[in-house]
């Protein structure tokens, strides 16, 4: 035997999230509880094998891309090429630069970096540029996933989309879809410079979800983006306990609201959004250990009864962080794969990150080919025909039940820290996901994860390359936000844009409901960049507890 193989026989194999591996499963490793629970039916408590009877017999996933760039001319286009392919939902990007900072274009961080603007998402200005980019979509009859992925920038986001609606006489309870305003991306993945403190975000989502549940009985108001923990570097079992924990905080900041009632409330937060990665079972799992804790955890702690608020919804979007620069043609399998995971642990809805994702924004063939895996997947596998396929393999019961035990001690650990806003608050999460990062690093380049074409079998020479997108944003997409932006402020009446904006002030210096006065305040023209001086006057800007 030579030593490569020898060193393969001796090797201790791990999940990726370090989970020992046996080298074969039997009944005796599958615990009583996991045992009753897989022996449940789908749609049926614990939801474990799945959050409706016969899942995807009776409606596939819908094929929901994550797509932003340029001008809001860019993303009509966009959005247009995708349904015409066959997404089933839509999903739009902003600009990290200015969505996330609540930033105009002609803010001096923006102007000294403008030859990226519009490179991460598509630009907005105000709300004429949010009608730009629903132009002609059916905004009653699909759903939509507006953006405002994080807390600071959500009501400004929501309220553009949802005065879109309004000016086209649609009423707001007609609309479907999900917000996302998350605490992971920003607060965790990638802090900017200027952000509220997660108090004053918990306080912008909890007025979001107050909002939409007396108005809005087909919409999502937030979602708990466990993706972007898990690209930050947490773990499966990390992932699990930190979204459950941020549930956990969303359920006691309003436990003095529901009187002890907390079914409706929890139907509200009971969409979220997980990472699928390169480890198949593992990534399948999780997702069928997230229905099995949130039913625990509404049931068990909360009381819950109504079985729409205990059936989670789970978003998957495929890891960008996977996605390899070199020989990107490769990241189509391991979309495929990914994708796969998601199919099999039951996701409700699903976007695959783009070949190209490792070297710019996904191209127009990039998108194709990911709705293609989805559309393969679903139309030539059979992957359809029975609910929770791996159910009962000694193999994945095993994964589930040791994901569940120890996300539920990082959970615990959260708590005793505080709760989800402390570790937030206080750096503890920021730095358990950079070491997780930092480890992952280094496995790669010391070879203990092997990835094909990055670190072992890699080609002599590039016998495809791929250019990534073409129709690159940057300086131009910039010059034109400022042309909008000065037509916005000349045509606006700009007394009545003051007024609403100073209104918004105030109600933030309140517990008054801040969701109708941003609505007012974009209405009448208000920019992004005002809002966003706004909240960063009545709240206060976040010290980032970054540790190096």
């Amino acid at each position: 035997m030579d030593s490569q193989h020898e060193n393969e026989r001796d090797r201790t194999w791990v999940s990726a999230s370090g989970v020992e591996l046996e080298p074969v499963y039997r009944p005796h490793h599958v615990a009583d509880g996991q045992r009753l629970a897989a022996g449940s039916l789908p749609g049926s408590a614990p939801f474990l094998r799945g959050a409706y009877p016969e899942m995807y017999r009776a409606k596939d996933w819908r094929i929901f891309q994550l797509s932003g760039y340029g001008d809001p001319s860019d993303m009509n286009k966009r959005i247009r090429f995708l349904l015409d392919a066959g997404e089933t939902g839509v999903i739009v990007k902003h600009d990290r630069m200015t969505d996330d900072h609540l930033y105009d274009v002609d803010h001096p961080d923006i102007v000294e970096r403008r030859e990226d603007v519009g490179l991460s998402g598509t630009v907005t200005v105000g709300l004429r540029d949010y009608e730009t980019i629903m132009d002609g979509i059916p905004l009653e009859s699909i759903y939509v996933k507006p953006g405002g992925g994080v807390p600071q920038s959500a009501p400004y986001t929501l309220a553009c989309y949802w005065s879109t609606a309004g000016r086209r006489g649609i009423p707001l309870e007609k609309l479907s879809g999900t917000g996302q305003s998350d605490f992971f991306l920003t607060y965790i993945g990638c802090p900017p410079k200027e952000q509220i403190p997660p108090s004053a975000a918990m306080r912008l989502n909890l007025d979001i979800i107050d909002w939409c549940m007396e108005r809005m009985p087909r919409w999502v108001p937030v979602s708990i983006a466990g993706y972007n923990g898990a690209d930050s570097g947490l773990n499966a079992w990390q992932e699990l306990g930190a979204v459950f924990a941020n549930a956990i905080e969303y359920l006691e900041a309003v436990s003095d609201r529901v009187d002890g009632n907390y079914d409706n409330f929890a139907r509200m937060i009971g969409g979220v959004n997980f990472r699928t990665s390169m480890d198949l079972f593992e990534d399948a799992a999780k997702l069928r250990t997230a229905r099995k804790m949130w039913h625990d955890l509404l049931t068990d702690r909360y009381g819950v009864t109504d079985e729409r608020a205990l059936r989670l919804r789970i978003h998957v979007v495929t890891a960008g962080s996977n996605m390899a620069y070199q020989e990107p043609l490769n990241n189509i399998v391991r979309g495929t794969v990914m994708a796969l995971a998601a199919a099999l642990g039951g996701t409700q809805s699903l976007g695959v990150s783009g070949y190209d994702e490792a070297m710019s924004i996904p191209s127009d063939h990039a998108h194709l080919m990911s709705i293609r895996i989805q559309q393969i997947l679903q139309e030539e596998t059979n992957i359809n025909a029975v609910a929770d396929p791996l159910g009962g393999s000694f193999y994945i019961e095993h994964l589930s039940q040791e994901l569940e035990r120890r996300a539920l001690a990082f959970m615990s650990e959260i708590e005793k820290e505080g709760g989800f806003l402390s570790v937030i608050d206080s750096g503890w999460l920021l730095d358990r996901a950079a070491r997780g990062q930092v480890e992952e690093m280094a496995a790669i380049e010391n070879g203990g994860k092997r990835i094909v074409g990055t670190n072992i079998h890699r080609a002599r020479e590039e016998l495809m390359p791929v250019d990534g997108f073409e129709g690159r944003s940057g300086e131009d997409t910039w010059e034109r936000a400022m042309q909008r932006l000065a037509s916005l402020r000349r045509e606006r009446h700009g007394r009545e844009a003051t007024r609403r904006l100073r209104d918004l002030e105030a109600a933030c210096r309140t517990t008054e409901n801040v969701i109708p006065r941003v609505m007012q305040a974009v209405q009448a023209d208000a920019t992004i960049g005002e809002i966003g001086d706004v909240f960063r006057s009545a709240f206060g800007v976040w010290e980032v507890p970054m540790r190096f």
